[in-house]
């Protein structure tokens, strides 16, 4: 079986952590069904500078074209985005850069059988044009704001409307989205939810002694609980929201692991409301770096407005750390039981009483991490694989 991932969302080089789960999940593929050769296409929007002072522009621009990651070939093609009107003209632009690396790959001997497709706009209109000019069969993923946010615009909710029903098979990370896409026009056995797994071996369990290993490790205090706040520094993650919500919860310290354009006004927030002792930016982690501080941890809480599946839940898990998190989306098919942690109203009162609630009666390290264990790769992979079968066998 030879298959051609395509996303924009990939890591590379000097962007390690940029769609890892896409990454992720081809990896653990391959891993449990060797007959799979798989190659991707990851396009990279087009910068004409590196330098530092067009921040992640540049970083755009020094991406390699080519490298092996994982022993997977994978090309990063650039593709064209106009502002103000890039929205609507970027699946032109995106569809002739994957289309003209797909000729090139072909010509090199590379003939796959068939396009594995992640994120439904701009990249599922892309390759559904790319798709058809090849004639190969192809699916596409959805993983979240593709689906319960992009909709909202009237042409690109026509062109997911339309890739709905071209593709051979879609796939979703979370029931949620399955759903959202029959709403939205998929004919029902044409959608299977295909959610993400956890590395349990990246994510290691932490038991109460190695936590207090890490906690000196990292200069954590050891009496007092602390809370790890993971992703973008964005509005959409809530960090806000935890923060406001410490208030509510003394003698506690907030972690807050990531990066991005609202780190100076979160900064503000902490001084305004006086918890600024009380939290910590830690920036941007690797995920060897994350899984410790996991572990040192002892709860996560995730407060997003919008996710598909959020991975960092699972995480947090399989280090022995429970998590409370926002009731949305696919959320409430991670979150099930207590050991695994609670589910609230997204607020800073009700983010409070759930971080009370948790860290007043918290469950055993041990049964949080058997909880993530339910959730390993090989059924994934197991069902992935024969998806791709079928389609390929014009079944």
């Amino acid at each position: 079986m030879k298959i051609l991932t395509v996303s924009t969302l990939f890591p590379y080089e000097n962007n390690p952590k940029h769609g890892i789960f896409i990454e992720t999940r081809l990896r653990h593929l391959r891993e449990h069904y060797p007959d799979v050769e798989a190659k991707v296409i990851a396009p990279i929007p087009y910068f004409p500078s590196s330098h530092p002072v067009f921040g992640s522009y540049a970083e755009n621009a020094k991406a390699p074209h080519y490298e092996k990651r994982h022993d997977i070939d994978v090309f990063h093609p650039r593709y064209l985005v106009v502002p103000k009107i890039g929205m609507t003209l970027t699946p032109e632009t995106l569809a002739n850069s994957i289309y003209k690396q797909a000729l090139q790959m072909i010509a090199d001997g590379y003939d796959f059988d068939l396009i594995d497709g992640h994120y439904f706009y701009p990249d599922g209109v892309a390759i559904a044009k790319v798709a058809r000019k090849l004639n190969k069969p192809f699916t596409v993923t959805a993983r979240g704001t593709d689906i319960n946010l992009i909709p909202k615009f009237v042409k690109p909710k026509k062109q997911i409307q339309q890739v709905l029903k071209q593709s051979d098979h879609n796939m979703a990370v979370c029931e949620a989205l399955r759903k959202e896409m029959i709403t939205l026009g998929a004919e029902p056995n044409k959608v299977t939810t295909l959610r993400n797994g956890v590395d349990l071996d990246l994510f290691s369990f932490i038991d109460e002694q190695k936590k207090q290993v890490l906690k000196d490790k990292f200069n954590l205090p050891k009496e007092t609980p602390v809370i790890i706040s993971v992703g973008h520094l964005i509005e959409r993650k809530g960090h806000h929201l935890v923060i406001e919500a410490l208030k509510q919860v003394p003698n506690t310290l907030l972690l807050i692991a990531g990066d991005g354009p609202e780190k100076k006004s979160l900064q503000r927030l902490t001084d305004r409301i006086g918890v600024k002792d009380r939290v910590r930016f830690l920036g941007s982690l690797s995920q060897i770096e994350l899984s410790q501080y996991y572990g040192a941890s002892d709860l996560l809480v995730l407060a997003s407005s919008r996710e598909g599946w959020a991975n960092v839940l699972l995480e947090a898990m399989a280090c022995g750390t429970p998590v409370v998190a926002t009731n949305i989306w696919g959320t409430p098919e991670v979150v099930t039981t207590k050991e695994a942690g609670q589910l609230v109203e997204r607020d800073s009162s009700n983010i409070a009483a759930g971080v009370l609630s948790v860290l007043n009666n918290l469950p055993e390290r041990q049964k949080t991490r058997h909880y993530a264990e339910n959730f390993d790769w090989l059924s994934t992979s197991t069902k992935q694989y024969e998806l791709f079968n079928k389609i390929i066998k014009g079944q």
